[in-house]
Parts: C-alpha cells; sequence; structure tokens
C-alpha cells in the first residue's frame, strides 16, 4: 500500500511539472494576445461590470481580473472547499508541485478538514512559508462571499493603507476576492473570482509577468474547487447526499 501510494504521489508531481510548466510556458510566451482572454476568463459582460465585497480596498486599480467558474453543486457543497485554502492548511487544489518548486509547502487535500471550517476577519491565509506573501480576511459572510487583502508575510503581517497617490516606490496594495451564488434553485453553483492591483512604479515589469502565472495556476484551482465540490456534492440546505 505505502508503494502505491509513493507512485500515485510521483504521478501526481509528474504530471503537475508537465503539464503546468507546459501551460505556464505557453501562457507567458502568447500573453500580448492572451490577456484579454485569461482576465475575464468564465466571466460575463455583466460579472465584470459588477461591485463585489471587497472592491473598496483597491478603488483605482492598475491590474486586475474577474473570472468565473460554474460548478454543478450547490454552495453548501462549495464553500467548505474554498474557506479551507491555503498553506498549512487545505492547500490551493493546483500545481503542487510548481508550488513547492519555490519550497512553499504546499499539499492540496482531497478531504474537508473541520479544523479550518472557520474565518474570522483578521484571520491570515498563507501563500507559502513564513517569509512569503499571505492574505488577510476583511471580509467572510458564508457561505456567499470572503474578502482578502494582500498583507505582506505571515512573519510580519503588514496590511497597506488605502492611498489615492500610490507612492513612487515599493508600495503595492491587491485584494483577493470570491463570491459564491446559488444557480439552478440552489443546484448549482456560480463562483466568481476577482483581484484588484495597485502599486508603485518601480514594480510595473514584476507585476505584469506575475500576472500570466497567476492566471495559470488560479485557473487550475477553480478546477480544483469544481471536481472536489461535484465529487462530494450534498443536496441544498440538507446534509443528505444528492443522487
Amino acid at each position: 500500500m505505502r508503494t502505491t501510494g509513493r507512485v500515485a504521489r510521483g504521478r501526481r508531481v509528474l504530471a503537475d511539472l508537465v503539464v503546468g510548466g507546459g501551460r505556464v510556458l505557453g501562457v507567458l510566451l502568447a500573453a500580448p494576445l492572451l490577456r484579454r482572454c485569461y482576465n475575464r476568463h468564465g466571466a460575463t459582460d455583466a460579472e465584470l461590470a459588477r461591485q463585489l465585497p471587497g472592491d473598496d480596498l483597491v478603488a483605482d486599480p492598475k491590474l486586475g481580473y474577474t473570472r468565473a467558474i460554474t460548478i454543478d453543486a450547490p454552495v453548501e457543497s462549495v464553500w467548505p472547499w474554498l474557506v479551507q485554502h491555503g498553506q498549512g492548511r487545505g492547500g490551493f487544489y493546483s500545481y503542487d508541485a510548481l508550488e513547492n518548486l519555490l519550497g512553499c509547502g504546499i499539499h492540496s487535500v482531497d478531504v474537508l478538514l473541520d479544523e479550518h471550517q472557520e474565518l474570522r476577519v483578521g484571520d491570515l491565509i498563507r501563500s507559502g512559508r513564513d517569509s512569503m506573501p499571505c492574505w488577510q480576511v476583511v471580509e467572510v459572510e458564508p457561505p456567499h462571499h470572503l474578502a482578502l487583502i494582500g498583507a505582506g508575510t505571515p512573519a510580519d503581517p503588514q496590511v497597506p493603507e488605502v492611498v489615492a497617490d500610490v507612492p513612487p516606490r515599493d508600495y503595492v496594495a491587491s485584494t483577493w476576492q470570491w463570491v459564491l451564488e446559488p444557480r439552478d434553485h440552489g443546484q448549482r453553483t456560480r463562483l466568481l473570482v476577482r483581484q484588484r492591483l495597485t502599486y508603485s512604479p518601480n514594480q510595473s515589469v514584476l507585476w505584469h509577468v506575475v500576472e500570466p502565472l497567476n492566471y495559470v495556476m488560479e485557473h487550475r484551482m477553480l478546477r480544483g474547487i469544481q471536481e472536489r465540490a461535484e465529487r462530494h456534492r450534498t443536496a441544498p440546505a440538507t446534509g443528505e447526499v444528492a443522487p
């Protein structure tokens, strides 16, 4: 059994590196042509134009996106996977092997973790180890929306002040906003994710490189949440497993 488990993990790592790495390379090369598409992947014009919880945290973004996916499961089956995401929690359901090349220590799970089913305003969600960026919970309303803001590192968490005039150097403010909406009488879920980002001029090249990388990883994360929620689907507003 242990050998079988090691083989399965090895295959998953290899798949992450080959498939994820190939997609990263492809999107980086085609970024100038694909940028409009990947920054609105799956989202309608109406969803792009909508106000979402957390938009006020970065009032005038330099970069940003709105993406969406429809999940064949009720919001009650989707929220538990979203709320437990993060390093040291449920992971990011993405290409773990690529993230771990940077030493992030990500291990995405395929089960719900009771100890990570609650978030409160002020809680931190880590993207990696102590020296890596984290997010702070600004607004949370289960099972409807979650708004996060970039908060430095877990070792030294600092939420940036909202400013009208961005300083010339070393300033960044970013959001990560999630909204779940019931569809088809609660049988399905529309999952929206948005980021709004502003930064000092000296960071422009950095964030234009990060943007396509973020798309590849987050697109896989959306699919990862979809796969898990649909596999463990429950009936709307009940604990009964849906047929």
